[in-house]
């Protein structure tokens, strides 16, 4: 017993401390505020509210959309170097266009079936396995342009070449003959030109330097075909 009392004694051991006795010695600075309230920057919250289109009603969402086809559709009409088709790209101009070709391609007669003529689903068919083909060769000849972006501008730049169809329907309803012919060869050339200069105004700088060629001949083809339709185009 007294061996223990004097090791308790012994000034070389010290006493295990409380766990937190070193924090009654911390004192907090009057001049510090320890106060406030965490809010969120109403900047932030209205441009969160004007980026999301789930509150948008319908009629605004259509007029949108309809804007920026027409947007779309100046930028085809005055080709200039621009990424706007690429970046803001859609196919509801391709579609538009597309159908609205077909249709006026489609004979008046009756038996348009068995007058040679190319039908609804010919165009349609024509027009986007032609556009789907033309993406795949610019994708496989190493192009930095994606497989709808590419889809987008081909769609768009079909705008003269719709142009075209319009004003030769109208043109046959004079009297057929050598001037009626001349006058419609001059338009289709003109808007087959146009319909080159656009798409390759923007598919241009997506390609290699030394791919170019190889990328806009099947360009060439495919609005050659779209435009052989159209001045061989007969309304009976």
């Amino acid at each position: 017993m007294a061996k223990a009392a004097e090791s308790s004694g012994d000034p070389g051991t010290t006493p295990p401390r409380p766990l937190f006795a070193g924090l009654s010695d911390i004192s907090i600075s009057q001049d510090i505020p320890v106060e406030g309230e965490i809010t969120i920057p109403m900047r932030s919250h209205i441009r969160e509210f004007d980026s999301s289109t789930l509150n948008e009603s319908v009629q605004n969402t259509i007029m949108r959309d309809l804007k920026a086809v027409g947007k779309k559709f100046m930028h085809v009409l005055y080709p200039r170097k621009s990424n706007t088709l690429l970046r803001d790209w859609d196919l509801w101009g391709p579609l538009i266009l597309c159908v609205t070709l077909a249709l006026m391609l489609q004979r008046s007669s009756i038996d348009s079936e068995k007058d040679g003529g190319p039908q609804f689903a010919e165009v349609f068919v024509i027009v986007w396995f032609g556009a789907v083909t033309i993406t795949l060769n610019s994708k496989l000849l190493g192009g930095n342009i994606s497989f709808f972006q590419s889809l987008c501008v081909l769609g768009y730049c079909i705008l003269p070449l719709t142009v075209a169809m319009l004003v030769c329907r109208l043109v046959l309803l004079a009297e057929p003959g050598p001037i009626n012919f001349m006058v419609r060869f001059f338009v289709v050339i003109v808007m087959f030109a146009w319909s080159i200069v656009a798409s390759t105004a923007f598919l241009a700088d997506s390609q290699p330097p030394n791919r170019k060629a190889l990328a806009i001949y099947p360009v060439f083809l495919f609005y050659f075909v779209i435009s052989w339709m159209i001045l061989t185009f007969t309304p009976q």
